[in-house]
């Protein structure tokens, strides 16, 4: 559709799918029920609120515990519809206010921060290279590989993905299983307002070097974005075959993107204004085959 805006986003009801576990299974909604009203509580209160407030921090610590686990998710797609879990974004926010600065050693590295990492990377099946970190409430899925990269607080990282070099997935970012960031990506991050719907990137996606991927922009399952994309929520994205705007900031499923411009004129003349183009809907399996892959931007002078 032409125009068209990003996918709704809507705040999340009690007992809803953020009581999800690792294994896909609810949780007890009745204790998940309890706590999002405490939470919600304490943020109603937060400017009462001051670092080192022991039972406040100790119920934001549980939330987080969960997040950190994958118990909860911040957000999820649902049909159409991005659904976010206000409510942990707030134990985050409320986690930052609590919390006072402390100095973490790692070796020859020396941190200060109110944060801390995570931890117990191999009881949980995940591999981290020297010169990667991820905060405490941040979730990795066994199979995840993080090369020298950062993942931050809030975020959930599937399954299978690589988080490739110099890499970044900001806070509350949600990206699908067998996903591979490769170096320089920048997913960015939200947390205010609570709101305010995170980047999702779906599964079986290959996100090429160098792409920007935030202001809660979406980007459908197996997607192949050419290296250096920009794709923000309002960026207009559009398909080479028909020159019709399908979205703006939703890259469809099982398509091809690269980097383009289209032709806007203004009163001081005509200038290229950035959009994202759809070079070709996949078929199955060409999502796998690189080589098809690399033909397919090269034949438009794109690279992975």
């Amino acid at each position: 559709m032409v125009g068209a805006e990003p996918a709704a986003t809507a705040a999340a009801p009690r007992c809803s799918h953020a009581w999800r576990t690792a294994g896909e299974q609810p949780a007890d909604a009745a204790t998940m029920t309890e706590l999002q009203a405490r939470i919600e509580q304490l943020w109603e209160g937060r400017d009462a609120l001051v670092p080192g407030d022991t039972a406040a921090l100790a119920t934001v610590t549980e939330a987080i515990d969960l997040l950190d686990r994958g118990e909860v998710r911040v957000a999820e797609p649902i049909g159409d519809t991005v659904v976010v879990h206000q409510w942990l974004k707030q134990a985050i926010l409320l986690l930052f206010k609590l919390s006072t600065m402390s100095t973490t050693e790692l070796g020859p590295f020396e941190y200060a921060d109110k944060i801390p990492l995570k931890r117990n990377y191999q009881a949980s099946g995940v591999r981290v290279v020297p010169g990667a970190s991820a905060r405490w409430g941040a979730y990795l899925e066994p199979g995840v590989i993080m090369m020298p990269s950062y993942v931050n607080i809030g975020a959930r990282v599937g399954a299978g993905t690589m988080v490739d070099t110099w890499a970044t997935v900001g806070s509350c970012a949600q990206i699908g299983r067998n996903v591979h960031l490769s170096g320089g990506v920048g997913i960015g991050g939200v947390l205010e307002p609570p709101q305010a719907a995170p980047v999702i990137v779906g599964d079986e996606c290959l996100i090429g070097s160098r792409c920007i991927v935030a202001e809660g922009a979406r980007v459908g399952d197996g997607v192949v974005l050419g290296a250096g994309c920009i794709l923000t929520g309002t960026i207009p994205v559009i398909e080479s075959w028909s020159g019709k705007e399908v979205s703006r900031g939703v890259v469809p499923p099982w398509t091809v993107a690269v980097t383009a411009t289209r032709a806007r004129r203004f009163a001081g003349g005509e200038f290229g204004m950035p959009c994202i183009l759809l070079l070709k809907q996949l078929e199955v399996g060409e999502r796998h085959d690189k080589s098809k892959l690399n033909d397919i931007l090269r034949d438009h002078g794109a690279t992975l």
